[in-house]
């Protein structure tokens, strides 16, 4: 696909304003049915606890929680299956796997679902449900707020859908690949007029072209690294960053990178790769555009006798100075770190530690950033989150 890179330019100017508006909820997805036991041997508890918390930032240095309502979601995929309107009335959130029991047995199946979320109800609430495709895992909104994208790592599409208000519909479904690259995770350009989509297994990302409600890919790939799994975009619109996880979603002991996409040549290209730590999945960009960070598992979830079996997880701090992107800082966390999040003024950064139920709380100058030692108990395991709009 041709990509004038006078477009680009223009989306630039659009993406830099578009960051004031950062919004001021940080919503976050709990799973209470996955877990490890003592000898972190996985486990899968009972059902129907799951939840969806809803927590006020506009002081990001003391965050607080307003709401938690029930609402099934997975800690399986990249933790941005649930994304906030810019208008921060309304959320949507992926399902990618759901329960089966069968007598004593428990199993997980691909879902098909995405619910609607009205946050400003009194509490929030679920008032719609759009069935989408297969195992859906990762998910934008439009900077316009009339569109998102879920990506279905089942069946290889990403399902389209229109918001009117508080009306949501699938008004289309672009197949990006064969179920088996796992198409996870997928960023809308500040402009609203391309998108990027990993296709992990494939170790490629993906580059789709958006015209209104139209979205189209016409195989225009980007080789990131291997098992490109997160991506996100700058807000200048300039650069895009992909978590390269390197073993398909788990530990191995091994540094794996991050890949920087110049989206602002003809065409976008891959032109850099930064190492980081094991296992990056968790990816944000500060809404200034001149920091990132990726988020490693670091082997904490795995059982002790693994050579590379950490306490805790670590966060690897991305300066982004133009087109370059440098390796400043790491800073450990806790146990199987997933999401993460920027404050809407870019001075807090949240770590959601899954097995740990809470949020470390990083507090950030310039491109310096250090762990306040504050740890953000939650109601459940935090397995994805979001701070809109994204």
């Amino acid at each position: 696909m041709r990509l004038l890179k006078g477009a680009f330019l223009v989306m630039g100017l659009v993406g830099y304003g578009s960051a004031c508006a950062f919004g001021q909820t940080l919503i976050v997805g709990n799973d209470e049915k996955q877990g490890v036991d003592q000898n972190f041997k996985p486990i899968l508890r009972e059902p129907g606890h799951d939840t969806l918390s809803v927590i006020d930032i506009s002081s990001p240095a003391t965050p607080r929680i307003t709401a938690t309502i029930p609402l099934i979601n997975s800690v399986v995929g990249p933790p941005t299956n649930l994304a906030v309107t810019p208008s921060g009335d309304m959320a949507l959130v992926a399902n990618s796997l759901a329960p089966v029991v069968q007598g004593w047995g428990r199993r997980l199946e691909p879902d098909n679902k995405v619910f609607v979320v009205d946050l400003k109800a009194k509490p929030p609430q679920i008032i719609g449900t759009v069935t989408v495709g297969k195992q859906p895992s990762g998910l934008a909104i439009s900077p316009s707020g009339n569109l998102a994208l879920v990506t279905n790592r089942g069946d290889g599409t990403i399902s389209v859908l229109a918001i009117r208000g508080r009306d949501v519909l699938v008004i289309g479904t672009v197949p990006i690949g064969a179920p088996e690259d796992q198409v996870s995770a997928v960023a809308i350009t500040p402009d609203g007029k391309h998108a990027l989509a990993t296709r992990p297994a494939a170790n490629k990302v993906a580059l789709l072209a958006i015209d209104g409600d139209k979205v189209t890919y016409e195989k225009h790939d980007l080789p990131t690294g291997i098992f490109p799994y997160n991506v996100a975009i700058t807000p200048d619109g300039r650069l895009a960053l992909a978590a390269d996880n390197g073993n398909g979603g788990s530990s191995d002991g091994n540094v794996d990178t991050v890949g920087v996409i110049d989206l602002a040549d003809d065409p976008p290209r891959v032109i850099d790769h930064v190492t980081v730590g094991d296992s990056p999945e968790g990816l944000a960009i500060s809404p200034k555009g001149n920091l990132a960070v990726s988020v490693q598992a670091e082997g904490s979830n795995t059982p002790k006798t693994a050579f590379y079996h950490h306490a805790g997880g670590s966060v690897a701090v991305l300066a982004i100075n133009g087109n370059k992107v440098t390796k400043v800082g790491s800073i450990t966390v806790g146990a199987l770190p997933e999401a993460v999040a920027f404050s809407a003024d870019g001075s807090r950064i949240y770590i959601g530690n899954f097995l740990d139920r809470d949020l470390s709380i990083l507090r950030v100058d310039g491109t310096n950033v250090t762990d306040t030692g504050q740890r953000f108990k939650m109601p459940g395991q935090p397995a994805s989150m979001r701070a809109g709009p994204q």
